[in-house]
C-alpha cells in the first residue's frame, strides 16, 4: 500500500493535520483558480462588477444616513469613506460565510467520489472572496 493512500473506516473521518493540506495544495490551487476565473468571465463587468457592489452601496448609505439622518464621519474621516470600508469588510465577511456553505453544495460530486480534506472546499472559496476584498481595497 502506498505511503499516500488513506483508509477511512465507516463513521469515523481521519484527524486533519497541515500536512496533508499541504499534499492536497494543488487540488486547492485548481479549484481556486477555477472559480477565479468563472467568477469574472461570467460577468459582464468582469472586475468592475466586484467594485460596483460596494461603492452603490455606500453611495446609498451616505446618501441615506449621511445625508437624510445627518450622520457624519467621525473624526475628520469623511462619512462615505467610513461607510465604504465597513461595506466593504461586511460583503467580505458575508461572502466567506455564504460561500463556505455553497461550496460544500456546488461540490458534492467530489465529496462522494474521492478523498480528500474537506475543509478545501471552504478555504478555496475564503480565497475567492479575499481577492475581491482586495480589488475592493485598492479603491
Amino acid at each position: 500500500m502506498d505511503s499516500r493512500t488513506t483508509i477511512i473506516e465507516a463513521g469515523k473521518l481521519p484527524p486533519l493535520s497541515p500536512g496533508e493540506l499541504w499534499r492536497y495544495r494543488s487540488l486547492f490551487l485548481m479549484l481556486a483558480w477555477r472559480n477565479i476565473a468563472v467568477r469574472y468571465k461570467q460577468t459582464l463587468l468582469g472586475v468592475a462588477w466586484v467594485l460596483a457592489q460596494p461603492l452603490a452601496t455606500m453611495a446609498a448609505f451616505s446618501m441615506v444616513f449621511g445625508r437624510i439622518a445627518g450622520l457624519g464621519g467621525v473624526a475628520g474621516v469623511p462619512y462615505p469613506l467610513m461607510v465604504f470600508s465597513g461595506v466593504l469588510a461586511w460583503q467580505y465577511f458575508s461572502s466567506i460565510v455564504t460561500g463556505g456553505g455553497e461550496s460544500l453544495l456546488s461540490n458534492r460530486r467530489f465529496l462522494t467520489k474521492i478523498y480528500f480534506p474537506r475543509v478545501i472546499l471552504p478555504l478555496f472559496g475564503i480565497l475567492v472572496n479575499t481577492v475581491d476584498l482586495l480589488l475592493g481595497a485598492g479603491v
